[in-house]
């Protein structure tokens, strides 16, 4: 392929899901040793109804609305389980099940039944997103990069996925000494006079700016895989934080490289006819990228390998 057809048609979708994979990637490594894995799966649910129903009062989909749209939803998901874990005495993995499937199921209805024709907001673009269209219309070709007038035509997404994962990381710079002090001994954290609390809500904002974020360009199933697979293949591969967090970043920018190249070239190359979902493909090379560490990662067995901050 040559630049005057890669820079316009796929450099933009390639470095979006590639921002999109490493910006959910860092925050799940924490979320993954804290055993809270699963929290980017419950906010990549629950954001679905709150964005959707920003959009109705709204008209629009853009960065705030949504923003406040996905924190109203997540606040009334802590609600909803709480008040099914006191009347229903179910145990709370059991009511975080409950409630994040019955509001992403929502979110799913709501879209159904909701004009959504002058944006690209549907069933189908809340799973996998709208990451093959978002070319760069108005680039002829490298030379583009530097061309102020094309620049000014690069998708949204990309200037709000880089500013999210630019915060993701400040965040992380910021903080990292109480993050990996806490992660790794919360006891040892709070006599040192760290506010656990306030931080590990902190790192749940994090992620929820990352998901909500990348929500919109790559949908839900990057959004879950990506909190989850890099950061657990990573755990896989070392027992250091740093060399963990590294490994993550390279695991999901391969993700999003060979899943999206995949998605358009892998079917040609079996003899078929179509491509497949880039979102869906580049969850699917992420989960074979865990296997593969599971299988043959040095450090799959925890029997005397203590974990070092």
């Amino acid at each position: 392929m040559s630049g005057e057809e890669f820079v316009p048609l796929s450099l933009t979708p390639l470095l979006i899901g590639i921002f999109a994979a490493v910006a959910c990637a860092l925050p799940g490594n924490f979320l993954v040793l804290r055993k809270q894995a699963l929290i980017g799966d419950a906010i990549s649910h629950v954001v679905l109804p709150g964005i959707v129903v920003a959009f109705l009062l709204t008209g629009v989909i853009s960065a705030w609305p949504m923003m406040l749209g996905a924190a109203g939803a997540a606040l009334l998901a802590v609600v909803m389980i709480e008040a099914i874990r006191r009347l229903g005495r179910i145990e709370p993995g059991a009511a975080m099940g409950v409630v994040f499937t019955t509001m992403f199921a929502g979110g799913v209805l709501l879209l159904e039944q909701t004009d959504t024709s002058s944006v690209h907001l549907d069933v189908e673009h809340a799973l996998y997103g709208n990451l093959e269209s978002l070319i760069w219309l108005d680039a002829v070709g490298w030379s583009s990069l530097l061309d102020a007038q094309a620049l000014a035509g690069l998708p949204v997404e990309l200037g709000r996925i880089a500013a999210t994962l630019i915060g993701v990381i400040a965040f992380i710079w910021l903080f990292w000494r109480p993050l990996k002090i806490s992660t790794f001994d919360e006891g040892f954290a709070r006599t040192m006079g760290i506010r656990t609390n306030v931080l590990g809500l902190a790192l749940v904002v994090v992620a929820a700016i990352a998901a909500v974020a990348a929500f919109d360009a790559v949908g839900s199933i990057i959004v879950i895989a990506m909190f989850i697979c890099p950061p657990a293949a990573a755990r896989m591969m070392t027992n250091q934080l740093e060399r963990q967090i590294a490994w993550s970043i390279g695991f999901a920018t391969t993700s999003a490289i060979v899943g999206y190249v995949f998605a358009g070239y892998g079917p040609l190359w079996l003899g078929a006819a179509d491509a497949v979902s880039a979102a869906g493909m580049i969850a699917t090379v992420s989960g074979v990228i865990l296997a593969l560490t599971a299988l043959f990662g040095p450090c799959r067995k925890r029997a005397g390998a203590p974990a070092q901050a």
